[in-house]
């Protein structure tokens, strides 16, 4: 897997966040091409860090490239956190690590479907045993299903028509390629349309949806806090505005779970904060960075602390 290439984001700014401690038990929970992961295990001397990733690429070529006894690669997906520590015999950790970004490895290899610059099957899986794909979404859901996908997912303005579009392409034939997409969408964009790529929100939505993204986000950010040791951090980042919210959002009320009234004097409900919010504005990737690693742009970087 030599070929599996991915640049992490914000490097130093992760591994300062995290605060490694040489002993500690580490989690990067989206594994990727391991690099976040070989700057954390370089700090380790008796700690353990448990990298997870549904893609067996990702797997493979993080294997190879961190050659280290206190490295354990883990196929699978990080919405299973507790099980997955739990079959390691893993109680407490020191620190967790979510990157939500897609490899530069799957947007650049045209067969797995993500990109709409590059010829491919309209797949988007991350992990390529599911059995949703891109193209069942596109050519089996209705119209109106199609247009909450792309609205909701991607914040797509354009979204009924660009539902309308593909419904009446998928009539005359089923609609199979990457670029037989992006053509569509082109084509149901407005021409005075000015910005990104046109079917960059469309493609993200789909693999938002492909890979059930969202949904399951804020039980693993819990799930996460509650392995967390006293003083552990968990740094997590975004690329887009929905994820960055779920967090933001997360964070807060981990670290202000009251629901009293605003009018009773005192707390009667007992919740108590698992967490101090460290970050109250994103922490965001360099303009030298951004120059050297452009999909680095939207990256978003928010960090808490266990209580």
């Amino acid at each position: 897997m030599k070929n599996f290439t991915h640049i992490p984001v914000m490097p130093q700014e992760v591994t300062h966040a995290l605060q490694i401690n040489p002993g500690g038990t580490y989690v990067d929970c989206t594994l990727g091409g391991g690099g976040h992961s070989q700057l954390i295990c370089e700090r380790l001397t008796t700690g353990r860090l448990i990298g997870i990733d549904r893609d067996e690429a990702a797997i493979s070529a993080a294997s190879e490239r961190i050659n280290s006894k206190n490295f354990t690669a883990v196929h699978g997906n990080f919405h299973d956190l507790p099980s997955i520590l739990d079959s390691l015999g893993i109680t407490t950790v020191h620190g967790i690590l979510i990157d939500l970004g897609v490899s530069s490895h799957q947007i650049d290899t045209p067969e797995r479907g993500f990109s709409f610059l590059r010829n491919g099957p309209l797949d988007m899986r991350m992990d390529v045993n599911s059995p949703l794909t891109a193209a069942e979404i596109v050519n089996t859901r209705d119209e109106k299903e199609l247009v909450k996908i792309f609205f909701e997912y991607g914040e797509e303005r354009y979204s009924r028509r660009i539902a309308r579009a593909i419904a009446g392409r998928r009539e005359i034939s089923p609609i199979e390629t990457t670029l037989q997409l992006a053509e569509i969408i082109e084509t149901a964009v407005p021409k005075t349309f000015s910005g990104p790529h046109p079917a960059m929100r469309t493609f993200m939505a789909l693999r938002i949806a492909v890979n059930n993204e969202l949904s399951p986000l804020e039980s693993l950010l819990r799930n996460a806090t509650n392995f967390l040791q006293k003083g552990g951090r968990i740094a997590v980042i975004t690329f887009h505005s929905l994820e960055d919210r779920i967090v933001k959002t997360t964070f807060a009320n981990l670290a202000n779970p009251c629901d009293c009234p605003r009018d009773i004097p005192y707390c009667v409900c007992g919740k108590t904060p698992s967490l101090r919010v460290l970050t109250r504005k994103p922490t965001l990737p360099s303009p030298e960075e951004i120059s050297e690693n452009t999909r680095s742009h939207s990256a978003k970087l928010r960090i808490a602390e266990a209580i």
